[in-house]
């Protein structure tokens, strides 16, 4: 079975308040089986233009990835998210 991944693009505009985020949102997307990938670190654009941040959380199946993002818990801190940064959030399927 493929697995899943949340994959957000993020530019952050009030880094203090955004702080909350990261902090509340790490132990709900892990207790549902998310792996943090890739969390900020270095990035360099090759081609077009993208968010300053880079987030990938990988999940067991991309049904399980999907029930992470649409989970009650996560949607209320990923309140926090909307209101402190810009961000394009996907859900793939992988390989």
């Amino acid at each position: 079975m493929p697995k899943g991944y949340i994959i957000g693009h993020i530019t952050v505009r009030d880094p203090e308040a955004y702080k909350e985020y990261v902090t509340r949102d790490t132990p709900i997307l892990q207790a549902l089986g998310g792996s943090f990938i890739v969390r900020g670190g270095q990035a360099q654009v090759m081609e077009g233009e993208v968010h300053q941040r880079h987030v990938v959380i990988e999940f067991p199946s991309y049904e399980a990835a999907l029930a992470a993002y649409n989970d009650p818990e996560y949607q209320e801190v990923a309140e926090i998210r909307k209101r402190t940064a810009d961000s394009v959030i996907l859900v793939v399927e992988g390989a």
